[in-house]
């Protein structure tokens, strides 16, 4: 196949286009050897540097790679210690003018571990086998800065961590759950592996609609994953009028006592919208999970888990057969920053820088004619024609977003991708540009 007989626009976003098209539709396949960046600049009569701007944006979405001499092949997509809906979800390490791929804080902003640490002891040890999971400490803590009454609170390895032990409690093979579409890919994924039904819920600025609720519900699911502040990935945080609502529907919902809900607050500090949960109306159905990895710092891999004790004391009990407890030594870390004057500050100062690149970045789409709501902590849901198209394009400017497919179940979702908003430090109007230009994309 000649690709210039593809090509029409001869710009670097046209020949990436084309061949993004190409890969998606099965034309060319993984180790299919591409032309030399040479050859099709002289078959299509542009610079040899056109091309090579069309290959280095491909590269970047880890759709192309280059072997040297050997020459340049279409790569297989696939990262074998991913989840089949996360595989391909972040970019293909690279580089990047700007990765807002992965959903991740600005490193720059997640307070110092310096004085934490230096109140640690220099020996990892943790007394008896057998003690406490969670240091009494930080239990009290967290008890006090519960959004709710809580039977049990314990320390798990990351937000994950506790809403899959969660689910493999709760849930059983054959069993639904309800979670949100568009929603946490890796969630999708869990109820997958449990042998479960993933029924979707429809979302607006506030959170999950009453009605789709309802109407899970009739399908009687046994749990129910929830994202109550800066929802992954629109941003949207749930008021307490609708949690009150939610609540509601599932009491009165057949068998509405016997579904858990679990929630996930994976921004907790750094979100500007008040902590909120459902377990204020059913406080023996909800598991709360507060996430410290947005505002401390993701290797942490530190998070808090409370509900009914019943729950809360058979993942505890489970743990003992596992990993057994989180490192005392990184709960120290975590009370540390928690009390301590100088961390507080500055995840308040990082929530304030958020919030304000979250708003100029909104602002600068909006004069450029894309209509997006004011999201809530690290990312924004931006609407697209099409997003591999959107993808190359905002490849071709160096610049990273996550394809919005893996966020939905079901297919009544319109094509988005998510970006990371959180990271546009700085120049929101000429991020903002190449994304309104990349939500108009159009296939090739």
């Amino acid at each position: 196949m000649r690709l210039g007989d593809e090509i029409r626009d001869r710009s670097p976003q046209g020949i990436a286009g084309v061949i993004a098209r190409l890969i998606t539709e099965g034309v060319l396949v993984s180790g299919d050897r591409l032309p030399t960046v040479r050859d099709l600049a002289a078959e299509l009569m542009v610079s040899p540097a056109t091309v090579s701007a069309a290959w280095q944006a491909l590269a970047r979405t880890g759709m192309i790679v280059s072997r040297g001499r050997a020459g340049t092949f279409v790569r297989g997509m696939r990262r074998d210690w991913l989840t089949r809906r996360v595989n391909g979800l972040s970019a293909h390490a690279g580089e990047w003018r700007l990765d807002l791929s992965l959903g991740t804080p600005d490193p720059a902003l997640l307070p110092s571990l310096k004085t934490a640490f230096s109140h640690v002891s220099l020996r990892a040890d943790t007394g008896r086998y057998h003690d406490l999971p969670v240091l009494p400490e930080l239990a009290a803590l967290l008890e006090r800065t519960w959004p709710s009454r809580a039977g049990a609170i314990t320390v798990v390895d990351g937000a994950l961590d506790g809403i899959s032990r969660t689910l493999e409690q709760v849930v059983r093979f054959g069993d639904r759950v309800a979670v949100e579409s568009p929603g946490f890919p890796y969630f999708f994924d869990l109820i997958d592996a449990l042998g479960a039904e993933a029924v979707p819920l429809r979302l607006d600025d506030e959170g999950v609609l009453p009605g789709s609720l309802a109407h899970a519900l009739s399908e009687r699911p046994t749990a129910v994953i929830l994202q109550p502040r800066a929802h992954n990935p629109t941003g949207a945080s749930m008021s307490a009028e609708r949690a009150r609502r939610l609540a509601g529907v599932i009491g009165a919902a057949r068998d509405g006592d016997r579904v858990v809900v679990i929630e996930d607050d994976h921004s907790g500090l750094i979100s500007m919208a008040p902590d909120v949960t459902l377990g204020r109306w059913l406080p023996d159905q909800v598991v709360h999970v507060r996430s410290f990895s947005k505002s401390h710092g993701p290797d942490l891999r530190i998070a808090a888990l409370g509900g009914p004790a019943r729950i809360v004391e058979r993942i505890v009990a489970r743990r003992m057969l596992g990993p057994g407890w989180t490192s005392r030594l990184l709960q120290t870390v975590l009370l540390d920053m928690l009390t301590d004057r100088g961390a507080v500050a500055a995840v308040r100062v990082a929530r304030l820088a958020y919030r304000d690149r979250e708003e100029a970045l909104v602002s600068a789409l909006r004069r450029e004619g894309v209509q997006v709501p004011h999201p809530d902590g690290l990312n924004l849901w931006l609407p697209v024609a099409d997003e591999r198209a959107a993808a190359v394009h905002l490849a071709t400017a160096g610049i990273a977003v996550a394809a919005g497919a893996p966020f939905v179940v079901g297919d009544h979702v319109a094509p988005h991708v998510r970006v990371t908003s959180g990271m546009v430090a700085a120049d929101a109007a000429d991020v903002a540009r190449e994304l309104a230009r990349a939500s108009r994309a159009a296939p090739r």
